[in-house]
């Protein structure tokens, strides 16, 4: 499985660690070794973090839906500011861009600019979603990833795959190897939200899922030493 370009998604409860919130410096630099790692090994690196870490909107009744999203938008910029800079501090070239003008914080995304600054060898971080409300960074990560023409989307998680039931409430789960997008929407296996898992299945895009916590495993995923479950169209 040969990958020229990637886009790993990232969850920011992954990047707090224990603490649940904020960030865990350590596991930021652990993931910015990894893609040093792939960058060097010629592999174009674009970035969507989400931004539950900071904020989960969606369970918010006191607060309209369209400013908890916008919130949550801003949460994605604020991490993405963060784990570029500790990019930068493991010596990669970085960019942030955003569907929306943020002053001098980042520039405003538009396909040109992001590839332009892939094949130069940074690695390009896509924050603020889609720019709109009522789209989840699970559909930014699909939108980008089709927009940017990339060969897979590496989605780094807590757990190692898709299983058939949740593997925390059930020891028996069983973890696929490889399953197509239409299994997901059959069986309800909430893997990715309907918007992006439909986007991904008609774009034909596939997709790894794979723990964050395994060592290397970005490099062993992104370099098509699968260690996660493949998604198919």
């Amino acid at each position: 499985m040969n990958m020229k370009r990637v886009l790993l998604k990232l969850s920011g409860e992954a990047l707090a660690g224990d603490k649940k919130t904020g960030f865990d410096e350590a596991t930021c630099i652990g993931v910015a070794e990894q893609v040093k790692k792939l960058v060097k090994d010629g592999v174009e690196v674009a970035v969507v973090i989400g931004g539950g870490n900071f904020w989960r909107g969606r369970s918010s009744e006191t607060i309209d839906r369209t400013k908890a999203d916008q919130i949550g938008m801003l949460a994605t910029v604020m991490n993405c500011i963060y784990v570029s800079e500790i990019f930068r501090y493991v010596g990669i070239e970085t960019m942030i861009l955003t569907p929306f003008v943020l002053g001098s914080m980042t520039e405003l995304f538009s396909k040109d600019l992001a590839l332009q600054g892939l094949k130069a060898g940074k690695v390009v971080f896509l924050a603020g979603g889609t720019g709109h409300p009522y789209f989840s960074t699970d559909t930014a990560t699909a939108l980008r990833a089709i927009e940017l023409e990339c060969d897979m989307i590496l989605m780094a998680r807590a757990i190692d795959g898709v299983y058939d039931r949740d593997p925390k409430k059930d020891p028996a789960a069983k973890k696929y190897d490889t399953v197509s997008y239409q299994e997901l929407l059959d069986k309800k296996l909430a893997i990715l939200d309907l918007t992006a898992t439909v986007m991904c299945m008609e774009n034909s895009v596939p997709l790894i899922v794979f723990s964050l916590n395994e060592e290397n495993s970005i490099v062993n995923n992104g370099n098509g030493k699968i260690t996660g479950t493949v998604v198919t169209a």
